[in-house]
């Protein structure tokens, strides 16, 4: 029986992040889980692509749009399981045995807590704040992942082709009776965060998140982004 599970990892010249993200994954390749891994590059021009070909990634190419890229990945796999993974996204020890578990729950997708791999303090509280904020209002971000089954990504549509708020849209077509979170650290960079100043990069996705739920379009919210 072949492995069930296709991970699908978008890539924007991401060579710090990436090796300890498919480091962390061939767990699930030992454990026989993980049936290809597939990197969705939306035109790197560093190392990105050297790494996940050495690692034995399928790699594709697409424009730069996250929720684009996922979609093409998405495309190409062949697993009965989709695993969306953000590639500065470090899953913990024994994720597989917890990711496997799932399987079972083909109606339901599940997501695991985030955390920080440093911050203090601030990075604890913008940490505990995501992962209140997911369980609360059915809303994980996708440095979350997403594990999904093939049948009810098609079902929802698949991702949006949208540059900005991607998971926000597939987290909503799901509600929280769909959702559900699994018991799996997934550890991300907090260089953005860093270099922005926590409560203001914190801020400035609040803002961002409120702005898209009332209805302002992904594309002025991603041009807006980018100013900032």
């Amino acid at each position: 029986m072949r492995a069930p599970v296709s991970v699908v990892i978008p890539t924007l010249n991401e060579q710090a992040g990436l090796p300890a993200c498919l480091g962390a994954l061939f767990e699930g390749v030992s454990a026989g889980m993980i049936r290809e891994l597939i990197v969705a590059d939306g035109g790197s021009e560093d190392d990105t692509l050297q790494i996940a070909e050495d690692a034995g990634a399928k790699v594709v190419t697409c424009a730069a749009s996250r929720g684009g890229q996922m979609r093409t990945g998405a495309e190409k796999a062949q697993g009965e399981w989709l695993l969306f993974v953000h590639a500065d996204t470090v899953l913990s020890d024994g994720w597989s045995a917890a990711t496997e578990a799932h399987l079972q729950h083909m109606d339901v997708a599940g997501y695991y807590a985030l955390r920080f791999e440093k911050g203090g303090l601030a990075g604890r509280f913008v940490a505990g704040w995501a992962n209140l904020r997911s369980r609360w209002f059915g809303l994980p971000y996708g440095d979350q992942g997403l594990l999904i089954s093939r049948q009810l990504y098609e079902e929802l549509g698949g991702f949006a082709d949208i540059p900005l708020m991607e998971d926000v849209a597939i987290a909503r077509q799901l509600g929280r009776r769909r959702l559900v979170r699994l018991d799996v650290w997934a550890s991300t960079s907090p260089r953005k965060y860093q270099a922005q100043g926590w409560l203001r990069r914190g801020g400035r996705n609040l803002w961002t998140l409120l702005r898209y739920l009332v209805g302002v379009a992904p594309e002025t919210l991603a041009a807006a982004y980018r100013r900032q």
